[in-house]
């Protein structure tokens, strides 16, 4: 079974150059440069290319023609998600249209200030939930993003050292596991907790669910935290629409049992995670061989 190797897209000489264009040129030229860097890495990112277009092929069921157009678009899509999220950094939000799908059950989630767990994917633009919670009071109720320490370590360098106030905290995942006592205390304080789950790392336990008709390995930490601590549970996903819009979608899962497994919890969230892939198929950004697909 495959497993994320802790590598992301995405790198300190590519946010150099979107940081340049953008403070220079402006959105619109910085789009411009990724025709030309989707291409390079459709031709010479052997290896990403061919899981994504596995993904397209087997998973979504395309053609080979319209994977291959598919591959190419998620390249590009991808490069316009991290110059929008490096441009909002730099303040520039006001540029970019923000619209809301169950905004009432996250400000519900931040008002009972009983704490909460939201599963996200890496798909779309989790990254920038901090610049959509800044639109909610936040005074008394804590929430935490987490990241890995590559993620913060960008964020740091590249976009952190420019962007804008934010109330929202950061809690990095360490080797020691000390983040699990942060995301424990978090949750003991009332604080709510925001977490992409769809990545498997070699070594931690598991759980396995079918996901798009193949079984995957999924970290059994967070659904394991989420039903242990019966605290609410919210899927949220934010997604890029038409132009500069960006769009949140926050839905609640549909629990059929009254004693709440980590396994229930995983079959909510694979159904939500699949619903909105089909929906926006283009922005599925797990960079190799998630299911296993090129193996014999």
């Amino acid at each position: 079974m495959a497993q994320w190797e802790g590598k992301a897209k995405g790198t300190p000489l590519g946010y150099k150059i979107f940081i340049f264009f953008i403070k220079n040129l402006g959105l619109n030229a910085a789009y411009s440069v990724l025709v030309f860097v989707a291409a390079y890495y459709f031709v010479f990112s052997y290896g990403t290319t061919k899981t994504s277009y596995y993904f397209y092929n087997k998973r979504l069921k395309q053609s080979a023609f319209k994977s291959v157009l598919s591959v190419y678009k998620n390249y590009f899509v991808f490069g316009q998600t991290l110059i929008d999220r490096t441009a909002i950094s730099f303040g520039l939000k006001r540029k970019f249209e923000f619209t809301y799908d169950g905004k009432e059950k996250i400000q519900r989630l931040l008002e009972k200030r009983e704490g909460g767990v939201v599963f996200s994917a890496h798909v779309g633009s989790f990254n920038i939930a901090r610049y959509f919670f800044d639109e909610f009071d936040m005074t008394d109720t804590g929430v935490n993003l987490i990241v890995t320490d590559q993620e913060n370590e960008q964020i740091k360098q590249y976009v952190g050292a420019v962007s804008t106030d934010t109330t929202m905290k950061f809690i990095v995942i360490k080797e020691d596991m000390s983040h699990i006592f942060e995301m424990n205390d978090a949750l003991v304080n009332g604080e709510v907790i925001i977490f992409a789950a769809d990545r498997y790392v070699e070594g931690i336990q598991y759980l396995e669910h079918e996901f798009f008709e193949k079984p995957v390995k999924f970290p059994s930490g967070p659904y394991k935290l989420a039903a242990r601590k019966k605290k609410p549970i919210l899927f949220m996903y934010i997604m890029k629409g038409s132009g500069r819009q960006y769009n949140l979608y926050a839905r609640e899962p549909e629990f059929s049992e009254t004693s709440i497994k980590p396994s229930h919890v995983l079959r909510e969230y694979v159904r939500n995670t699949e619903i909105m892939v089909k929906k926006y198929p283009l922005q599925w950004f797990n960079y190799y061989d998630y299911w296993d697909d090129l193996k014999p």
